[in-house]
């Protein structure tokens, strides 16, 4: 999206009036990446005008419910279930393209009566993170890659999905990567998907099958990472609805379907000087600078305990199993798909980092947050990497957690983690996600009846 710098309310509100808007979207990302938020008419979006909103909203698991009995969850989020301030970022404002009237909306941030930042607002988090990046001097950017599947509609959970019909009139039953014509197969599809992209200012760059029957990728571009969180926020939503215009789900689940690879969101990253705009993972004779070898250290030694915010859900573990395209590790390597972080070959001013452990199902704020962190908190402290990974890792033992109770634990043990990202928001965060795991394990699955009703 294209970053409006010192873009004021004033600035907004004659967007808005050039554009004859009648409605605004006043949208706020909860914890699981979901647009929370109110719709109000254009005459009464006023700068005077303090929506609110309460803060409980920001502290719920995706199915709607609340932790019961947590005690650090009720010292962060008020039991009285007060309001929070919501106030526009001017910044965010973008069309709607799939509104029938001309529609607007614009993401906000989450302020206390007395004016601070919610510090467990995803948003606020990111905020959080970069704010310890500048004071450093240090100026990181995000670029994406972002897989997801289309599936035929799919009124019954109970039921697996299943592919969509394409244009042949017949659904893929076999893997297609990289092919163009299964690409097409969807044509009206994404020729929507790139016309609302351009509608929105969202820099989208490259479009690919994936290894999946009906899976697919797309670049975005690196930019700032708070300006890119928005921009996978807006994205995820306009793909979905992009989609059931055409009569079709898309879906960020880490694993949709039983038999088909997961879905990642790579995230590739880098470091500039604010001063200078130099990479800062590159020296002036254009090798591999120590800054650079401390970021992988720091992913390699905080990545494990930052799983519950990469891996945000049950089912994001089931992605990531062994000799899936998925990394089960925190190896890195030259341009190594295997591993947990791959660094592809570039030019020195290009140096980045791939992470590629991330699932497509977690909050970009989040994910984007904690995946600066682990780096910024290897490049403080120095940690150096273990060595390079040459050949496949895929059979190398499993670092990462491979549930979610595990990773919970980890992330709650990780107390230089937890200063970073604010020890309020991983109480919250935690809560939430032990809430969410004891809903889940309410639910009895068809492979529990199939094998262990008449057999144990």
């Amino acid at each position: 999206m294209a970053v409006r710098k010192n873009f004021s309310f004033s600035d907004m509100d004659l967007w808005l009036n050039q554009r004859q808007v009648t409605e605004i979207e006043c949208l706020v990302p909860d914890l699981t990446g979901v647009a929370r938020g109110k719709i109000l008419p254009r005459t009464k979006f006023t700068n005077e005008r303090g929506m609110r909103m309460p803060e409980a909203v920001l502290g719920m698991t995706v199915t709607g419910n609340y932790p019961a009995n947590d005690v650090a969850y009720f010292r962060a989020i008020s039991q009285a279930d007060r309001d929070m301030v919501l106030r526009p970022d001017p910044s965010t404002i973008t069309v709607v393209p799939w509104a029938l009237d001309p529609t607007a909306q614009v993401i906000h941030d989450c302020y206390f009566p007395d004016g601070s930042l919610v510090d467990f607002a995803p948003r606020s988090v990111l905020r959080r993170v970069l704010k310890l990046y500048a004071d450093k001097g240090w100026a990181p950017s995000v670029g994406p890659e972002l897989e997801f599947y289309l599936t035929a509609r799919n009124n019954d959970p109970d039921l697996p999905l299943r592919s969509p019909i394409g244009r042949s009139g017949r659904a893929e039953t076999s893997r297609q990567i990289y092919s163009i014509d299964a690409v097409n197969e969807f044509d009206p599809l994404f020729e929507d998907i790139y016309d609302f992209c351009e509608l929105m200012q969202l820099d989208v760059d490259t479009l690919i099958h994936e290894i999946g029957a009906g899976q697919f990728g797309i670049d975005l571009l690196s930019c700032e990472p708070l300006a890119m969180a928005d921009n996978v926020f807006f994205f995820k939503r306009t793909l979905r609805e992009a989609a059931l215009k055409h009569n079709m789900y898309a879906t960020f689940m880490a694993k949709p379907l039983a038999n088909e690879p997961g879905s990642a969101m790579h995230v590739h990253q880098g470091v500039n000087d604010s001063g200078t705009g130099l990479n800062l993972f590159s020296t002036p004779e254009g090798a591999p600078s120590p800054a650079f070898y401390h970021y992988i250290g720091g992913l390699q030694r905080y990545m494990p305990a930052a799983m519950a915010l990469a891996a945000p859900y049950v089912n994001s573990y089931r992605r990531i199993v062994r000799h899936t395209t998925a990394p089960i590790n925190v190896q890195w390597g030259l341009d190594n798909r295997t591993v947990g972080f791959r660094v592809a070959e570039s030019a020195a001013q290009e140096r980045k980092v791939e992470n590629r452990v991330i699932g497509a199902d977690a909050n970009p704020y989040l994910a984007f947050a904690v995946t600066l962190a682990c780096g910024y908190l290897g490049m403080t402290e120095e940690i150096a990497p273990s060595a390079m990974t040459v050949g496949s890792a895929h059979a190398l033992d499993f670092e990462l957690p491979q549930g979610l109770p595990q990773a919970l634990n980890l992330l709650r043990a990780e107390d230089k983690l937890r200063d970073v990202l604010g020890e309020r928001f991983v109480d919250v965060y935690a809560a939430i996600k032990d809430q969410e795991h004891l809903e889940f394990m309410t639910v009895i699955s068809p492979w529990e009846r199939e094998h262990l009703l008449l057999h144990v």
